[in-house]
């Protein structure tokens, strides 16, 4: 059971980084005047090539992570709050998080 607990470790420092990091840049878009408003938003968020890829990258990896997660019955109804934290918060938080909750389950010979 324990063999996991160094990765899972790993995994949540990669989750506090993955809150810590992008929300940091969030609030400075949001301070010097960006918006939730989809005109302002997907307006910045495709505003050169480069945000273009990387907006695209990161909502398909987690447009293809949420079908993942939808598919996991083993979080039971956890998994939902997953998919909806990975578009509110953002995936790379999300996505370490939900790992580490798999190990952690997939470890614990109950299932709970």
């Amino acid at each position: 059971m324990h063999h996991h607990q160094p990765l899972r470790v790993f995994l949540f420092l990669l989750a506090a980084l993955g809150l810590a990091i992008p929300w940091y840049f969030n609030t400075v878009y949001f301070l010097g005047g960006g918006s939730v408003m989809p005109d302002v938003f997907w307006r910045d968020a495709f505003a050169n090539a480069l945000t273009t890829g990387i907006t695209c990258d990161v909502y398909l990896a987690a447009v293809a992570f949420s079908a993942w997660v939808a598919a996991d019955r083993r979080l039971g109804a956890w998994r939902w709050a997953c998919i909806a934290a990975c578009f509110g918060i953002g995936l790379a938080f999300v996505m370490p998080l939900y790992l580490a909750q798999r190990l952690r389950r997939d470890a614990d010979p109950s299932g709970g």
